[in-house]
């Protein structure tokens, strides 16, 4: 039986017009590597007689991957915030999350940084950054 471990997944980025080649995240926070926010899937409403309608709409998908201070991957969001910020433009990211102890992997596409720490927090010891990505999907695929 497979176990349910989150230590040998593998999470890769690649950014348009900056990091075309794939690029495997490293130095993962110990308790919260990555996570996605619960999405509405659908709009619902009630009408004054009772009778539940709903319908189906698109919705943004947020990440949110938190990285230990020293690690390596962490310049490549430096790399992306400070790219977008000399261009005063965007710049797209596409990416894929292996879960080999489930069977899954996932497809990320077309994201965003929608949030970014520009430093590790100083306590008794430097503590882990996180980053904010809104995917337009995402795609489960079983392997």
């Amino acid at each position: 039986m497979a176990t349910i471990t989150a230590a040998n997944s593998v999470l890769t980025l690649a950014i348009l017009n900056l990091f075309p080649v794939p690029q495997t995240m490293q130095g993962y926070a110990a308790d919260a590597a990555f996570a996605t926010d619960t999405i509405q899937s659908v709009e619902t409403v009630m009408g004054v007689d009772g009778i539940l309608s709903a319908g189906w709409v698109p919705v943004e998908l947020r990440m949110n991957i938190t990285l230990m201070p020293d690690s390596p991957s962490a310049a490549m969001f430096d790399a992306w915030y400070s790219a977008q910020q000399a261009a005063r433009e965007v710049y797209i990211a596409n990416g894929g999350l292996i879960l080999p102890s489930i069977n899954k992997e996932f497809t990320l596409i077309r994201g965003f940084l929608h949030a970014y720490t520009a430093f590790p927090e100083g306590r008794r010891v430097l503590q882990a950054r996180q980053f904010g990505i809104t995917w337009g999907s995402i795609l489960p695929v079983p392997i």
